[in-house]
């Protein structure tokens, strides 16, 4: 029988002891998610190098495995200020710390060590795809006239798939909660160095560095590096009101602020208090009018304060 692609269910929860299952459950950690992609055995191909006395194709040894799972989530509080958002432990296991301030925030900050890491449950049809271990990178992205998402990577430990009845994901409270797409209206909020600018695309990279290490006696998913960086492009103004150019050969940081949503709840703020521009290398033509395609890297001043997304 033919499996049905779109058929998918996908589960996520936060390991206690890595690479143990905590097994997650479709009524707690169900995740709505779009545009699924599953490397399912990634890995090596140890070739057995025999010598024979014949030609022919040689024996080979799979190694190194493991599996990568990529996917967007739609980027919106919760919908209650002070309740994270569904997403959350995505954004722990990227390795981001979650402070929750109760009635007020929420808010994802980058860390440098005591990275989480979770498993995922995959269905596709009755085929169960276990992931444990994980570990990823994430990029929001708001674009104009569009649904806000964050784009996440994962890599985690190769389990063999096996045939198990779906869980019964619960999606009801995520599908009543809609998405705002980002407009002049409910996206009120875009400066860099406190100048308001017209924005067509924004994108944060995290840009984590994702390494397998299998060692024998250690097999782990390691976050062993961050290089945050933005890419936004913006309609250009005046070198007299911005001058990226200047900007880009003082290397003088500046601070970039991004609201998207007007609702309390749903209300995220995006905040970049040492954006570094890079060289503008290009410029770009949109219905004959001048935009530029700026890039940025996102430093940190004392440490771990690159940038937070807080949810109010």
């Amino acid at each position: 029988m033919a499996i049905n692609w779109k058929s998918k269910v996908l589960l996520f929860k936060i390991e206690t002891a890595y690479a143990t299952d905590p097994t997650p459950t479709g009524t707690l950690n169900a995740i709505l998610a779009t545009q699924i992609r599953l490397s399912p055995m990634e890995g090596q191909d140890k070739s057995r190098e025999l010598e024979l006395p014949y030609h022919g194709a040689q024996a080979t040894i799979p190694t190194e495995l493991h599996m990568k799972l990529a996917f967007r989530v739609e980027a919106k509080g919760s919908g209650t200020k002070g309740t994270a958002p569904v997403f959350g432990p995505l954004l722990r296991a990227c390795g981001m710390a979650e402070t929750i301030v109760a009635t007020t925030s929420v808010t994802y900050n980058p860390i440098s060590n005591g990275h989480e890491s979770g498993t995922f449950y995959l269905w596709i049809g009755a085929t169960l795809y276990k992931i444990k271990g994980a570990r990823g990178t994430a990029t929001p992205h708001v674009d104009k006239q569009d649904i806000p998402y964050i784009e996440f990577e994962f890599t985690g430990l190769f389990t063999v798939a096996t045939e198990t009845v779906q869980a019964s994901p619960d999606l009801a409270a995520q599908l009543a909660n809609k998405p705002k797409v980002a407009t002049s209206t409910t996206t009120p909020t875009f400066t860099i160095n406190g100048v308001p600018l017209v924005l067509r695309s924004f994108a944060w990279r995290f840009a984590n560095a994702v390494e397998t290490r299998f060692l024998i006696g250690e097999e782990s998913v390691l976050i062993t590096d961050r290089a945050d960086a933005i890419d936004a492009t913006v309609v250009a103004v005046p070198v007299t009101t911005l001058n990226p150019y200047q900007l880009a050969i003082d290397q003088t940081p500046v601070a970039l602020s991004l609201v998207h949503g007007t609702t309390a709840g749903k209300i995220m703020t995006i905040s970049l208090p040492a954006l570094q521009l890079q060289r503008l290398t290009s410029l770009e033509n949109q219905q004959n009018i001048l935009e530029w395609p700026l890039k940025g890297l996102a430093l940190p001043i004392s440490g771990n304060d690159q940038g937070t997304i807080v949810f109010t």
